[in-house]
């Protein structure tokens, strides 16, 4: 959904509750998602704000609770039948956002309630390795998701964990028996990354576990 069609659907739910004051109702909504507020999120769900609302860069409130790391208002909003599914965008769901900020409990409450772990374009693993946060990455694994998978950039999980020198990542991915000989889309290996960045540990973890090139 473009961003401005978002505007147009939010606008019309809001033009239904004119005694709430339209674009403050809105806004407070968006608030009370983003700093966990349930009571005044369940307000404004109670009279008749739908619980997949927007904001203007179309993340919805579950995944603008699931970015922040709100476990309470994630469970709240998809008991009030937040969509765990809906992409932003730019692409993006609430389990994506959640594993990029290395929100555990979070991931665990939305791969329980039917998050897809495994997608097209960018997926949870590859954000949580490129953040370098190792116990997202090691319980998205146990739970399916594809540990050689190649971003849209051309990188691995563990090409992405090597570029920000995310050693605990790192060290994740290698116990997970990932493939050390992928190629990016310069041609370049894991290994040949940390090389090329000077890191001398990674460099040393990576060759231990049997990169030659």
């Amino acid at each position: 959904m473009s961003r401005n069609l978002v505007g147009v659907v939010a606008a019309a739910v809001l033009g239904l509750l004119p005694s709430l004051g339209a674009g403050q109702s809105f806004e407070q909504l968006i608030m009370a998602a983003d700093k966990g507020d349930i009571r005044a999120a369940a307000a404004f769900l109670d009279k008749g704000l739908d619980p997949n609302t927007a904001d203007p860069n179309g993340n919805t409130l579950l995944m603008i609770a699931a970015r922040e790391g709100r476990g309470e208002m994630v469970a709240f909003l998809i008991a009030r039948k937040a969509n765990v599914a809906s992409r932003s965008p730019f692409g993006d769901t609430a389990l994506m956002f959640a594993s990029l900020r290395g929100h555990l409990d979070v991931v665990k409450l939305l791969v329980d309630k039917g998050a897809a772990i495994n997608q097209s374009g960018w997926s949870p693993l590859q954000y949580a390795a490129f953040e370098g946060k190792a116990e997202v990455v090691k319980y998205l694994i146990g739970k399916g998701a594809d540990k050689n998978a190649l971003a849209p950039n051309g990188d691995t999980p563990l090409m992405l964990a090597v570029r920000g020198g995310h050693l605990d990542a790192v060290t994740v991915l290698l116990h997970e028996d990932v493939d050390l000989y992928v190629k990016g889309a310069k041609g370049e290996t894991a290994l040949s990354l940390a090389r090329s960045r000077d890191n001398k540990e990674l460099e040393a973890l990576l060759r231990r576990a049997g990169a030659i090139n």
